[in-house]
């Protein structure tokens, strides 16, 4: 007799695997940001940022003298103003805000690139595509700084309290050679070390793009981010050289920083150039700018 009952349909998920494709990982796939340089690439950087810094020297001379007599004027007013317990902190922070500086430099080798000469005026004034977005990256920037400056005062207090600064002539000797100041330096180092990455690799790269390219801030500063990590290597390279000729020029009383200051921001831009591949079918941006 027929039965009007359907037969059973397959079972979707069967519990035996024949007949399945085998399922494998994804293929590897490289960065579109990765550029795969080897580290003496940030010694061909430096030695770009040298020839561009002595083609028409004088505007980028001018340049490092403007840097020199605004360090020391900012040193000058915190003693003045006998806010000396800020001096060492804002000392480490200068390479938070030092790329925000520089945007004469990259005006200068990116002009040179182009066979084009260069004024002093050019270069205090330039015109970068993205607009008011740069002045927006200099405000996280130096909210940044703001930021390590309370970091600092908190790591002061928690080693001595809210005893008063003892000054800077006592303060040396007690860092130098007592347990508790290698202790301080060694906490101060680590947080420093912290925020002066986070800045180097935030701004390396987005102060330039925001110069010549048409971006927003956020996005530049995430661009910046990707491509210090896809090239984590010869960037770390290019940061310890930046890193050993700051504190030169701090140890020489800033006057070093007239021929350094300028030397580093010509050859950041050719890091800029070397690294940087703009990827318009694979980069998004929060706010494009009209």
């Amino acid at each position: 007799m027929l039965s009007d009952t359907p037969p059973p349909s397959p079972d979707p998920l069967p519990d035996q695997p024949e007949g399945l494709p085998k399922i494998v990982p994804p293929l590897p796939r490289q960065s579109p940001h990765a550029r795969d340089l080897p580290l003496r690439s940030a010694w061909e950087w430096l030695w770009a940022g040298w020839r561009d810094l002595w083609t028409n020297p004088l505007p980028s001379l001018l340049y490092g003298l403007v840097m020199f007599l605004i360090s020391i004027a900012l040193v000058l007013g915190i003693f003045w103003t006998e806010l000396d317990h800020f001096l060492f902190p804002a000392l480490a922070g200068f390479m938070v805000l030092g790329p925000v500086f520089a945007n004469g430099l990259y005006v200068k080798s990116s002009r040179l690139q182009r066979g084009e000469r260069t004024t002093y005026l050019q270069m205090i004034f330039p015109r970068p595509r993205s607009r008011y977005q740069g002045l927006f990256l200099g405000v996280l920037l130096l909210s940044l700084f703001m930021l390590w400056i309370r970091a600092a005062v908190l790591i002061y207090a928690l080693f001595f309290g809210v005893s008063a600064f003892p000054g800077v002539d006592e303060l040396v000797p007690m860092l130098l050679f007592t347990p508790i100041g290698w202790s301080i330096l060694l906490v101060g180092c680590l947080v420093g070390a912290l925020f002066a990455a986070f800045s180097f690799a935030i701004s390396v790269f987005s102060v330039p793009m925001l110069l010549k390219e048409e971006t927003d801030a956020l996005s530049a500063m995430g661009i910046s981010m990707a491509l210090v990590w896809n090239n984590l290597p010869v960037m770390l390279a290019w940061g310890a050289i930046v890193s050993v000729l700051i504190a030169v020029s701090v140890l020489t009383g800033f006057v070093a920083l007239i021929l350094i200051f300028p030397l580093l921001g010509h050859g950041t831009w050719h890091a800029y150039r070397a690294i940087r591949v703009p990827q318009e079918d694979l980069e998004r941006v929060f706010v494009q700018p009209t």
